[in-house]
């Protein structure tokens, strides 16, 4: 599973940021047989300057026949495109070099968008192809040393050629009117990132999982080259296209990307398969969690909580709305939640409060959540939550994305596009009824029992009569089910005791309901003993 490395807490918030990309780049196993990709961009041809400036016809076909082209020939991992000496860079010696704002592309073109480059080296030592689209034309943009800063921990930029960047961010008013706040970014194998308006950068996306939480290795997919459209002037969204590698798929991505109060981004994709997959994992989200009110284990910190989402929330077609508060546990622990039809799923960050944190440096409060909402059909398949073991906050150990139950085919094409929103309250989560807000688990009232303590949210109707807890247990007895007004938030408290029967897992569902009337979505927990 990619890591970050190790640094110490209180670190500033951009190295912290940095971390959190390298942890990407670093083999390591987790649990049962998730091992971490190898790097594996695309060596550029570099273009010749009558090409360059010419440029070549370009439209969203050109990158899915170079996928269809692609997934017709063998695997072949590009070779290393950057000069020894910065195969060789340190963290801080990465750390110390900057893009040039005044470098940026489209910086004084007058549309309400720019592209940043990250340079190669370190652990981005395969360079990625990134070119401008503009007038139906496609050019490269060439890398120069003119683009960036060393500074004296870097002394020199490097000798030798250099083909490509390691990738790049788009930076847009997002926050305020004039400045150009960093908006998303595409960096490492096939991982990009945004923020909604308030937003720090928390949990991550993925083109694409391959064989997540199977026994033997899991493949990690990488962007091999993007295309950036350029906006016209007063656009409200950028276009980004990528080409997707793998060991077994390839791929052709669009993204339309718009920032906002929630940035969103509608995500176009056509997979090409050389052999048949295991496991497809569609529109993946990775996040961090350490330990929270419900599971905080033993850790010794200050801080109440430590994760940059709380929960997985999963919503049917058929109408039924699910909760799976996260837990950092003690071995790999897997969950699926099947559905005949998926109106949408994400890593949240609900609790928004200061308060629950205590973390000057990373904010944790204003992570962004992630939401997908299928585009069309996307068929029977199940909603996988894997949950890695972890002992420190610089590891991604949660992950979530769609399994179709039609497995995916050698020499197969697949087509499927969905809508990726990120903030505060990511587009689509806006739930009709109440919540969970909180979760919390205790000793309870007999030797061997455990106590559940649920908050829900305001919002839980007008109607006459009593609200109950409905609760029910895979196995082991529900003890003293009840629910009450929260005196204090206006919401409802619900409680209970499970008294398991054995050592093995218990799934436990909590939901309000008044009569017939359903109040809540189904808050769902795995308690392993």
């Amino acid at each position: 599973m990619p890591h970050r490395a190790v640094k110490a807490r209180a670190v500033a918030q951009e190295e912290r940021d940095l971390t959190r990309w390298r942890r990407q780049m670093v083999g390591m196993t987790w649990g049962v047989g998730l091992c971490a990709a190898t790097l594996a961009c695309a060596q550029p041809k570099p273009a010749t300057s009558s090409t360059a400036a010419r440029g070549s016809g370009f439209s969203t076909e050109t990158v899915k026949e170079k996928a269809r082209a692609l997934a017709g020939k063998p695997y072949q991992e590009p070779p290393v495109g950057v000069p020894p000496s910065f195969e060789k860079l340190t963290y801080d010696q990465y750390r110390d070099i900057r893009f040039r704002d005044a470098s940026s592309l489209w910086r004084d073109a007058g549309v309400p968008f720019r592209a940043q480059f990250f340079h190669p080296g370190f652990y981005y030592t395969r360079p990625v192809v990134v070119n401008e689209v503009s007038g139906g034309k496609s050019r490269p943009v060439p890398f120069s040393t003119d683009q960036f800063t060393y500074g004296p921990l870097v002394g020199t930029p490097p000798a030798g050629k250099v083909n490509g960047f390691a990738g790049f961010r788009l930076n847009a008013p997002l926050n305020t009117k004039g400045y150009y706040d960093e908006l998303v970014a595409f960096l490492g194998a096939s991982y990009f990132r945004a923020l909604g308006r308030g937003n720090v950068y928390g949990l991550s996306a993925r083109g694409l999982a391959i064989d997540t939480a199977l026994s033997g290795p899991e493949e990690f997919p990488t962007f091999r080259e993007f295309w950036l459209e350029r906006p016209a002037e007063g656009a409200d969204q950028v276009v980004v296209h990528a080409l997707l590698d793998s060991t077994s798929v390839t791929g052709a991505y669009r993204f339309a990307i718009r920032p906002g109060e929630q940035t969103v981004m509608d995500v176009t994709v056509t997979l090409f398969a050389r052999k048949q997959v295991r496991q497809l994992g569609l529109a993946p989200l990775t996040s961090m969690y350490l330990f929270g009110e419900n599971d905080r284990g033993d850790f010794d910190d200050f801080r109440p909580e430590v994760h940059d989402s709380d929960g997985l929330s999963v919503w049917m077609k058929n109408g039924e709305k699910l909760w799976r508060p996260l837990k950092n546990p003690k071995h790999t622990q897997v969950s699926s939640f099947h559905a005949d039809g998926l109106a949408g799923f994400g890593l949240l960050q609900r609790d928004q409060a200061f308060a629950s944190y205590e973390d000057l440096e990373a904010r944790s409060e204003r992570r962004p959540g992630a939401w997908v909402q299928p585009v069309g059909d996307w068929g029977k398949g199940s909603v996988r939550l894997v949950e890695l073991p972890t002992r420190e906050e610089i590891h991604d150990n949660i992950v979530a994305f769609w399994v179709p139950d039609a497995p995916l085919a050698a020499g197969a094409q697949l087509g499927f596009s969905y809508r990726l929103s990120w903030g505060f309250a990511p587009e689509g989560v806006k739930p009709t009824g109440s919540v969970v807000a909180a979760t919390r688990v205790a000793a309870g009232s007999k030797p061997g029992a455990r106590r559940f303590v649920l908050d829900f949210t305001q919002s839980i109707g007008d109607g006459a009569g009593p609200v109950e807890a409905v609760v029910t247990a895979s196995r082991g007895q529900v003890l003293h089910p009840r629910a009450e007004v929260h005196a204090v938030t206006g919401g409802y408290r619900a409680a209970f005791e499970l008294m398991p029967d054995g050592a093995g897992p218990v799934e436990l569902r909590c939901f309000l309901k008044r009569g017939s009337e359903t109040l809540t979505e189904t808050w769902s927990y795995l308690w392993i003993p």
